[in-house]
């Protein structure tokens, strides 16, 4: 048996969405049919829509997602029916060399839903295995990490990535500790979250990076302690100018682009640490003399999802937010139907918004 349901797909690239029906199946074993109540809209999805990931089209959009548990397939006992969950794309194996290693939260063989979900017969590719611009859809159980239900959908989702990336670029890859001088560059809704991650880490400079002066703005609201447009100065000598000559402990990157890259790389005090959490496209590169990447030392890390394991970080945040500590508020810009998620794209190009988020 199946549903028939509105979703938003890609049909190719660069084509703008589509609002169409498609084909939802019930659950099968260890699989959970998820209502949806809200979806964030990511840059991961315009990236999808514009094939930077893959080509595998039709592409069904969203994952930034929460929503009801409607029922589940054989087997699950993490979730039942009538559970308010964020979905993830980190469903851990537990059977991988990572995961046997004690690391989960690096799964390398995280899972999906065996079952496809379909438009006329043709087998869709979900966004980041979830596919959350939908009336409901069709998950592995893993993915579905259980909250609290007095949270409000439309800001709940919004850990199940850009939240939970940024956060845990500051707090698990970038390991930001009290006292520290902290720069991110790039003041999206990741940009964001890592100054969030950093100042509930008690870090006692943080400095915002970013060409808009509007986006530098919303940053504060955050928690930067300082801004820098590096279209009017040097954000290096910027960043050294506020930190004793020094530079800063961790340089946290969300942009993803080499010329960002190079400029966290030089913002750092020595021993200090680069985080990249922008995700690049496959054709940029990057040249460092090798010289100052051995002479000054530190860590240069990748943050793949903020190094997150859904089910210990979802509840957390979501406590955090509760009482007070986290302002998950300020990142929704607007709330939408489903039919305006290619207008939301076009904001999101702008920088006009900070999430935009689907509420169905």
């Amino acid at each position: 048996m199946s549903q028939k349901v509105k979703a938003v797909i890609a049909r190719s690239k660069g084509a703008p969405v589509e609002v169409v029906e498609i084909d939802v199946p019930d659950p099968g074993p260890g699989e959970a049919l998820i209502d949806i109540k809200a979806c964030g809209v990511c840059h991961t999805d315009l990236h999808y829509r514009e094939g930077a990931i893959n080509d595998e089209f039709p592409f069904l959009l969203g994952h930034e997602a929460s929503g009801i548990v409607e029922a589940v397939g054989e087997g699950v006992t993490d979730v039942a029916v009538g559970d308010f969950v964020i979905l993830n794309w980190r469903a851990v194996c537990g059977e991988c060399r990572s995961c046997k290693r004690g690391n989960p939260h690096i799964c390398f063989n995280t899972h999906n839903a065996a079952q496809k979900m379909t438009l006329d017969g043709v087998e869709l590719s979900p966004a980041l295995g979830i596919g959350a611009f939908a009336e409901k859809t069709l998950v592995h159980a893993g993915q579905a990490t259980k909250v609290d239900p007095n949270v409000k959908p439309e800001v709940a989702g919004l850990i199940g990535c850009g939240v939970m990336a940024g956060i845990g670029a500051a707090l698990n890859t970038g390991n930001v500790q009290r006292g520290d001088s902290v720069a991110v560059f790039g003041c999206g809704g990741v940009g964001d979250a890592a100054i969030e991650g950093a100042r509930i880490a008690g870090a006692s400079t943080i400095i915002a990076v970013d060409i808009d002066d509007t986006k530098l703005e919303w940053a504060k609201g955050f928690g930067a302690t300082h801004t820098v447009n590096s279209s009017k100065v040097d954000p290096i000598e910027a960043i050294r100018e506020l930190t004793n000559g020094n530079g800063v402990d961790v340089a946290i990157e969300a942009v993803g682009l080499p010329v960002t890259y190079e400029q966290a790389f030089y913002s750092r005090d020595l021993a200090g640490t680069v985080v990249l959490v922008g995700v690049p496209n496959p054709e940029m590169k990057i040249e460092l003399p090798l010289i100052e990447v051995f002479g000054r030392g530190g860590s240069l890390k990748s943050s793949w999802y903020g190094d997150c394991l859904p089910s210990r970080d979802f509840p957390m945040l979501i406590d955090l937010y509760q009482q007070g500590r986290l302002n998950l508020d300020g990142f929704v810009s607007e709330t939408i139907g489903i039919d305006g998620v290619e207008e939301a794209f076009h904001k999101m190009e702008q920088g006009a918004v900070l999430r935009s988020v689907v509420v169905l």
